[in-house]
């Protein structure tokens, strides 16, 4: 059966999200789903790891589990990122990330 989320995994007691970043946004918000990616808006610019720091604490917020429990496995330096968050459910992300689309 194929993935119908190819933007999230389940893997042990997290879940793995493709992101795609837009830094300098006007707000921070989840802004959908293209294809394989998760788009997501930030007000930080992409400085001396700035907008990374920002998408952990953000995507803590929104998930509810904390910028501690949100790490980002690839990705560093570019605006295509692969997320692992901890604390939540696959159910979970993908009822907050479709509600804001």
């Amino acid at each position: 059966m194929p993935n119908l989320r190819p933007w999230v995994n389940p893997t042990g007691n997290c879940v793995r999200i493709q992101v795609k970043v837009q830094p300098r946004a006007a707000r921070n918000e989840i802004a959908g789903v293209a294809g394989d990616y998760v788009k997501v808006r930030l007000t930080a610019p992409p400085v001396e790891g700035e907008a990374n720091k920002l998408l952990q604490k953000f995507l803590g917020e929104v998930f509810g589990c904390g910028a501690g429990n949100v790490k980002i496995l690839k990705g560093l330096t570019s605006s295509r990122k692969l997320v692992e968050i901890n604390g939540v459910t696959l159910e979970e992300v993908a009822r907050l990330v479709e509600s804001s689309s």
